[in-house]
């Protein structure tokens, strides 16, 4: 067993768990923490608990101290500096003549990096702009794109329910939704009906799918054969999910049909049929399944697959993201090693002979901020040959 804390580093952001150690924190409280850019400051979410070790994917880095006055100052001046950075980045962008829409800026809490978070359709050579940042702030900068999901989470609005859309309010993480759980729930297949406002299908078809499925597993089938309790047999004309109660076709004696309901419970049928995605409600109405509605919704659903799927590749660790960017690059033999460096045999520099150094990089370090660079010098790293 293993004790550990969870926290969290923005307001809505995922639960993260760190080594407290000796360290006694309550929930609501500030502490900084390791992490794999330095120091941050977080809050915690779930205070000392024991666990499995079995259970944790990673080793947990730890917690260093509980968050100061001095701490909690410096977190308050950098949302300062966030929010003129975000309008320094907008006029920027502006000059530039860049098609994107700037959401968010955010400092890491040792000033070390400053991250933009922005959608746009496609890619976007941003270079440029990049440079004219970082000479601004004199620092490291990054542009991240984001889903309409995170710009709606982080912008927040109202739904069609009237309330505080879900993922600004408690959704910590998105989760894909389909057109399946919309059928399953008997909705109508309209996409004004089940999107929400960032223009995908909503979150909440997701929170009341494991509801439904168990459900509709007790729900016999529209046309269904059932028996009921009072010793009739008949046919399965609707059915009330929510409710669990069936409306059947019965044949009386006389040969007159009669519209009866029954709690489920109160019928029998065949219970080992497999009741999945085909929802045991009624059939929604044919003009609602045109084909550009479907298509429509099908845009939706694979646009937030691929929005997941992003999200999960930069999530990834900067090696392994490396690793597989690199992974059907061709080797150089060291023949062509020898080929590159007797080609120009002559040619000496600031190091020397070439023929002594098989490859140099350029490198930029961080400079005193005197140059015209934004604060970044060039310098050259020597690699000894293999």
């Amino acid at each position: 067993m293993k004790k550990i804390v969870g926290v969290r580093f923005k307001r809505l952001g995922k639960i993260y768990f760190f080594d407290p150690k000796w360290l006694e924190v309550q929930k609501g409280e500030y502490i900084i923490v390791e992490t794999t850019q330095g120091e941050d400051i977080a809050e915690v979410i779930i205070p000392g608990r024991m666990i499995d070790e079995e259970k944790l994917n990673t080793p947990l880095k730890k917690v260093l101290r509980l968050a100061s006055s001095k701490d909690l100052k410096h977190a308050e001046d950098l949302k300062k500096k966030e929010k003129e950075a975000f309008d320094i980045c907008l006029e920027k962008i502006s000059k530039h003549g860049l098609e994107m829409k700037l959401i968010d800026s955010e400092y890491t809490f040792d000033k070390n990096k400053l991250l933009f978070y922005f959608t746009a359709d496609g890619r976007i050579d941003f270079r440029e702009l990049v440079k004219d940042l970082a000479s601004i702030f004199r620092t490291r900068i990054e542009l991240r794109q984001i889903g309409v999901r995170d710009e709606t989470k982080l912008i927040g609005g109202i739904g069609i329910c009237g309330r505080p859309l879900c993922c600004h309010t408690f959704l910590s993480e998105f989760a894909p939704v389909s057109i399946k759980m919309a059928k399953e729930q008997n909705l109508s297949l309209n996409p004004s009906k089940i999107s929400g406002v960032c223009g995908r299908l909503m979150c909440c078809l997701k929170n009341e799918q494991e509801a439904y499925e168990y459900l509709n597993e007790r729900l016999p089938h529209i046309n269904e054969n059932v028996s009921t309790s009072d010793g009739y047999n008949g046919t399965v004309q609707s059915v009330s999910v929510l409710k669990q109660l069936v409306k059947v076709v019965i044949t009386k004696e006389n040969d007159e049909k009669e519209v009866r309901e029954y709690h489920v419970d109160d019928l029998e049928f065949e219970k080992n049929v497999k009741r999945t995605s085909a929802s045991p409600g009624l059939t929604l109405p044919d003009e609602e399944l045109d084909e550009n509605a479907l298509k429509e919704l099908e845009q939706m659903e694979k646009g937030d697959i691929e929005d997941l799927a992003e999200e999960n590749e930069q999530n990834k660790p900067k090696a392994k993201r490396q690793q597989k960017k690199n992974f059907n690059k061709p080797k150089k033999n060291f023949e062509q090693k020898n080929n590159s460096r007797d080609t120009y045999p002559e040619k000496k520099g600031k190091h020397g002979n070439r023929e002594n150094y098989h490859h140099t990089q350029k490198n930029f370090r961080r400079g005193n901020g005197n140059n015209n660079n934004g604060g970044y010098s060039n310098n050259y790293n020597n690699f000894k040959p293999e």
